[in-house]
């Protein structure tokens, strides 16, 4: 390598040592300086590692290539191409080993003397050496010489060789080569195939040549101008890199007539390709005056038939430093490790990081990817916020069939987990809008029951300067206070507020009751209360202070509301005022300020953020007049749609305020799957056919889907038909006929099409006497079974796995003509299909197409085809 670029080689089985190549060999010791510091003398590498100089050999002088012997012993026995064709055999340091100190200065001499392009070691049999040499007329370009053979005996000792280490001993020359190859000709690149000792791959002037020793006379090769720098996929032997001046041809030598790809061809001449010893399909590239290294990662993807496809190549570029690279040579071992050296013998220890590919699964389990390493995301055993995370809930309530109980709407809440308030006060009032909207309907068809699903809002709106207030008694008390009337829609109000039950009767009674039974004694106190009944509310908080569950300050609480009075400078009114706000409960808190407050002025119970929506906005229908409560409703609901409250769909309805509401929430929480199913339970089609609505639906379909809750999603796609009967899809798929290309699905289907009955056809009504064996376009005979060789659109008298009695009650029972069994199904590789009952059969056991002369793997083309729902699998 006079006068040349250096070269740099890693040593095959010293992990830390490499030499360094140009008119001298430099052997290098590389060490680790994480916890040291640098030594005197030595070259920094990296932030991590430096390089010591061991030992030099300038004995070999016109060095063209070099090649380090792949056996573990000699360790440091490296074979030197040099200028005139000569291989000469030397050694970096004293090898104390006398079994191979007479290879040391061995020389391996052609007949005609002209320049060594390359060496290579067989990787199978250690002692073979394969030389490439220039063109000669009356010679051979490939030598492979045997370095453990004798000296030619007519051959006289050459002049003394003087070694590195100072000794001098004679050494002989050996003239007679094991084996010749490629007459008239050159070989500039060489490399042993590792699938067999005796193949060689040359790259010879014009051609790509494998040469198999055990028949020398004949050769396989293929006209190329790529032919520079041949080197074999240490991971996949078939597969074998090259490059003529900027491009790299990759050949497979299963098809070696032309490249099986080509990389994209730089801008200046290539000086160097390499495989990564360490990683699977990764190429290295290097240019002439260049500081960046190319890599092509390449990634066969199997098909589903065995075959492979064209490989999917991610380029990159690295760069290692700042200056020109001579050459770079990987590390053996360490993964994606390489060390280069610029012309300056200035060298850099680099590691080439990978992409690190992210993969979340939609059960939220996280893995990572980063070269041959797997990790996985593991929670830590006392975090519980998987638990809290949205999808894992969607997830849950979709295997309770949360959301699809139509009947008792409120029992939603339950299949929930009945953990969350909010879901609680939404389902319990599409509940009531359910109830009271069929109550209506079948009062007077067509009245009011639309009014309903449009929420309180709506409903106060249409009752605007029709109420006046009027003065009531205390139960209990010696006292009156101003209630306004309760005309028809405030008591609608009321009802889907859930304080009074459907009909005239305004009586709490039962809702007190229920309340008392959930053991929720302050909230039916205070509705006791605001419905001027303070004799209850003592009663309800004593039974609640004398109650397991209960507080015994309940007591203290019932004897201040005894003590009730309405003189305003009174001291238990300056005291309740004062107090009020101490108490944690919210609903004893807003009992003593409608107790202490003004006539007109509730702010201190309307404003209580802490009570239920629903509970606040019957208050209000009970003592606001029209004006404020119009004011109050507008402001709260402005409130509810800001912060995506889903207690605000009271007051919206499933309107397009209801939506604004539901995308805050949306927006908030994730959860598609509550916005779903609450804007399917009785909005208008306008608001169904909004943009927002659809997108969650389409997502939570999605969802199901990736989750493998196939069934679920067919059970939501039944529902949403229900209740939306526009989202029924159309028929987008139908058999159409080889010849003319019409739809034969609807001769096929129990359901007549354009008003033409089965008799047109020649079909008589009874399912199972069908007999639809050709077009009804053209009357073209239908494709034949590949299996029972009958024409589609025969029934199938007996199924696999059933009887023909079991088939007769299914045909009768599901009211149809086409069963799944008689389904025309095939492959849309091969185009070959039958019944599917019959290919169901049959590819349980086979993979292969039934049709005898065609090799289509049809199931395998099924990526899905082995899937197995998940809703079984537990979370």
């Amino acid at each position: 390598m006079s006068g040349t670029k250096p070269d740099i080689l890693w040593a095959p089985h010293q992990v830390d040592r490499f030499v360094v190549c140009d008119s001298e060999l430099s052997l290098y010791h590389v060490e680790s300086t994480v916890n040291s510091e640098l030594k005197a003398g030595s070259l920094r590498l990296s932030e991590d590692s430096a390089a010591t100089l061991l030992s030099i050999n300038s004995d070999t002088p016109y060095m063209k290539c070099v090649a380090w012997y792949l056996n573990y012993d000699p360790e440091c026995l490296l074979a030197v191409g040099q200028a005139n064709g000569r291989v000469v055999l030397t050694s970096l340091g004293q090898d104390h080993n006398s079994k191979f100190k007479d290879l040391i200065g061995k020389e391996f001499v052609p007949k005609h003397a002209r320049q060594c392009n390359t060496l290579a070691w067989n990787p199978l049999d250690s002692n073979w050496l394969a030389a490439g040499l220039d063109k000669h007329r009356a010679d051979f370009s490939v030598l492979i010489w045997d370095i453990c053979s004798k000296y030619t005996p007519d051959i006289v000792p050459m002049e003394k060789v003087r070694l590195s280490a100072g000794e001098t001993e004679t050494s002989l020359l050996v003239t007679k080569p094991l084996y010749e190859l490629g007459q008239n000709d050159a070989c500039l690149s060489l490399c042993w195939l590792p699938r067999d000792q005796k193949l060689l791959l040359a790259g010879m002037h014009r051609n790509l040549a494998i040469f198999d020793l055990r028949n020398t006379s004949q050769k396989m090769f293929v006209n190329t101008k790529a032919v520079q720098g041949v080197t074999v996929d240490p991971y996949f032997h078939d597969r074998v890199a090259s490059f003529y001046e900027g491009q790299v041809a990759i050949w497979d030598l299963r098809k070696f007539e032309k490249p099986v790809l080509t990389l994209t061809e730089q801008p200046k001449p290539l000086t160097k390709v390499a495989w990564c010893p360490t990683r699977t399909g990764l190429l290295a590239t290097l240019t002439r005056d260049s500081n960046i290294i190319r890599l092509y990662d390449m990634q066969h993807t199997p098909t589903p038939i065995g075959d492979e496809t064209e490989p999917t190549i991610i380029e990159r570029s690295v760069q290692p430093c700042d200056n020109y690279i001579a050459s770079f040579a990987w590390h053996p071992t360490s993964q994606n490790r390489m060390i280069v050296v610029t012309p300056n013998r200035t060298m850099s220890d680099f590691t080439v990081f990978e992409r690190i590919s992210l993969a979340w699964s939609p059960i939220t389990s996280l893995m990572w990817a980063c070269g041959r390493h797997l990790y996985e995301c593991a929670e830590e055993e006392n975090d519980n916020s998987l638990e809290k995370d949205i999808a894992t809930k969607m997830r849950l309530r979709a295997l309770s069939r949360y959301g699809l109980d139509t009947e008792q709407v409120w029992r939603n809440y339950i299949l929930a987990g009945n953990e969350d308030p909010q879901l609680k006060s939404l389902w319990y009032t599409l509940h009531f809008m359910k109830q009271y909207t069929e109550d209506m309907d079948q009062k007077s068809p067509g009245n009011k029951g639309s009014l309903v699903y449009a929420g309180i809002k709506s409903i106060v709106k249409s009752s605007l300067g029709m109420v006046e207030s009027s003065r009531h008694n205390w139960s209990g008390l010696d006292k009156q206070a101003d209630i306004q009337n309760l005309n028809e829609e405030r008591i609608l109000a009321l009802q889907l507020c859930g304080w009074i039950k459907k009909g005239t009767d305004v009586d709490v009674g039962p809702f007190l009751n229920s309340l008392v039974q959930e053991g929720e004694w302050e909230r039916a106190a205070a509705v006791a209360l605001f419905n001027l009944d303070i004799r209850r509310a003592i009663q309800i908080l004593n039974e609640g202070a004398s109650s397991e569950k209960g507080d015994l300050n309940l007591n203290v609480v019932a004897m201040a509301l005894s003590g009730y009075t309405d003189e305003k400078n009174s001291l238990w009114r300056e005291m309740c005022s004062t107090l009020r706000l101490q108490l944690n409960n919210p609903y004893l808190c807003v009992m003593f300020a409608f107790l202490t407050s003004e006539t007109g002025s509730y702010d201190g119970v309307l404003y209580e953020n802490r009570v239920a929506v629903r509970d606040r906005v019957a208050f209000a229908c009970k003592f606001l007049s029209d004006a404020q409560l119009n004011r109050y409703i507008e402001k709260l609901t402005n409130e509810m749609k800001e912060a995506g409250n889903l207690e605000g769909i009271l007051l919206t309805g499933l309107t397009k305020d209801g939506v604004d509401l539901m995308e805050s929430y949306v927006d908030r929480t994730g959860d598609v799957q509550t916005a779903s199913y609450c804007m399917l339970q009785g909005s208008p089609l306008d608001v169904l056919k909004d943009e927002r609505v659809q997108y969650w639906i389409e997502n939570y379909r999605n969802l199901l889907d990736a989750w493998r809750f196939w069934h679920k999603r067919a059970e939501f796609d039944i529902h949403r038909s229900k209740l939306d009967p526009s989202s029924k899809p159309l028929a987008q798929v139908f058999v159409s006929c080889n010849f003319c290309g019409k739809s034969i699905s609807y001769s096929c289907s129990s359901v007549p099409h354009q008003g033409r009955g089965f008799s047109q056809y020649g079909v008589s009504g009874s399912p199972t006497k069908s007999k639809v064996t050709s077009c009804p376009g053209c009357r073209k005979p239908l494709p034949r079974c590949a299996l029972c060789l009958i024409n589609m659109g025969t029934p199938v008298s007996s199924c696999p796995g059933g009887s023909k009695s079991d088939e007769k009650v299914d045909l009768s029972k599901d009211k149809k003509l086409a069963q799944f069994n008689n389904w025309f199904t095939w492959c849309h590789n091969c185009r070959h299909g039958g019944h599917a009952g019959h290919m169901l059969s049959w590819f349980r056991d086979h993979a292969e197409c039934p049709v005898s002369a065609c090799t289509c793997k049809c199931m395998q083309l099924d990526t899905t085809g082995n899937l197995v729902p998940a809703e079984t699998v537990q979370p």
